[in-house]
């Protein structure tokens, strides 16, 4: 099994310029990585959800374009980060064309690389409670509204996400509501691998 994070292929702008929901569901099994001082952390993809524009009442561009928002609008492939409770940043990924808004949470990993270093950043010995929700994702992997804007798509800028070069032994994907939210809770657009440890719920 070959796990050299050098041999892995960066998803490209393309991946991400389509229907957000394909792209969410996609993204699981993909890999997630952060370079940070030379460490490389990260893991399998396991859980996203799937947020649109004006149609969603649960997306931050669902009013339109504002300067928190606006980052929804532009190119896909580029990393949305925000803060949020007043204590976490989430992670996300723009989708669809220019103009049209959209993007995917990233809400659990399986965590593969740098565990060590997440468990110290996470306080905990737990390799289950490492990743298992948004907020969690981005203490381990150390990402913060520094990596707003990002290009995923370049493999250069410390945060990327790739194809899998190694086997990944998830394969039934579930479908439920979106986690945490107030508006839009109908809509069925939290995928995540069955019967894994490492998801949020």
């Amino acid at each position: 099994m070959d796990t050299n994070i050098d041999n892995l292929q960066v998803l490209n702008e393309s991946f991400y310029e389509r229907d957000t929901s394909v792209v969410a569901k996609e993204l699981l099994g993909k890999i997630l990585i952060r370079n940070a001082e030379g460490q490389d952390l990260g893991g399998f993809i396991v859980e996203t959800e799937a947020y649109y524009g004006d149609t969603d009442p649960a997306s931050h561009a669902f009013r339109g374009k504002t300067p928190r928002s606006k980052i929804m609008f532009g190119r896909a492939g580029i990393a949305y980060v925000y803060f949020c409770y007043g204590m976490y940043n989430l992670l996300n990924a723009v989708t669809e064309e220019q103009d049209m808004p959209g993007a995917v949470l990233i809400r659990a990993l399986e965590p593969v690389f740098g565990i060590e270093i997440m468990k110290k950043r996470r306080k905990t010995e737990v390799t289950g409670k490492l990743t298992n929700g948004p907020g969690k994702l981005t203490v381990s992997l150390g990402i913060d509204l520094n990596d707003n804007g990002k290009d995923l798509t370049s493999g250069t800028g410390g945060l990327y996400i790739a194809k899998a070069n190694f086997p990944i032994k998830y394969k039934k994907i579930g479908h439920s509501q979106r986690v945490g939210i107030k508006n839009g809770k109908e809509k069925f657009l939290r995928y995540f691998f069955e019967k894994c440890e490492f998801v949020s719920i």
